[in-house]
């Protein structure tokens, strides 16, 4: 059995061969050389960070399956300075389009030391943004971003730091490791 952590890096496709019709965009293939591995989950282009890929289906489905709700943490930058009531949204639940989220870990936190990103988050002057610390356990589309949006502070850049037991701690972006 696999089961490699990769960092993966903004713009990178949680695929290993590219969209037939889409721009032409780097995938899991540029990075992961191990064969007969799967991504256990998602992360959009426009996300980055930890990555789970393993060659053992039930464990693919383990971290996967909504009913083991395997906690995923998040660091996301976000446009303006989320109060105490908006933290105790997300903290509660949101309502989204697709129906109530499961309650979250929420808190602001520190700016995390991390590598730079390419292309970076846009900067406004007139704009504040802070970091929060997001811990959910679904994984719908673009949950995290769709959270914070529907508290008023849209996601900058997301950075999924761990998925249950794994963490990004020691891995630099676009690398991986086999554990």
């Amino acid at each position: 059995m696999a089961l490699i952590l990769f960092n993966k890096p903004y713009g990178v496709l949680c695929q290993f061969t590219p969209e037939p019709n889409g721009p032409p965009r780097p995938t899991l293939a540029d990075f992961i050389t191990r064969p007969r591995v799967y991504p256990a989950g998602r992360l959009d282009h426009d996300s980055e960070g930890l990555l789970l890929l393993t060659d053992d289906g039930r464990l693919q489905a383990r971290i996967t399956d909504p009913r083991y709700k395997a906690p995923k943490t998040y660091l996301v930058h976000v446009e303006g300075e989320p109060d105490e009531a908006a933290l105790d949204a997300l903290r509660r639940g949101v309502r989204l389009k697709d129906g109530m989220t499961l309650p979250a870990k929420a808190e602001r936190i520190a700016p995390p030391d991390l590598w730079p990103r390419d292309p970076p988050v846009r900067f406004r002057k007139t704009v504040p943004d802070c970091w929060i610390e997001l811990t959910i356990r679904e994984g719908r589309n673009r949950q995290v971003r769709r959270m914070t949006a529907a508290v008023g502070h849209p996601t900058l850049r997301l950075v999924r730091w761990r998925v249950g037991e794994w963490s990004l701690d020691g891995l630099a972006q676009g690398e991986s490791r086999e554990v």
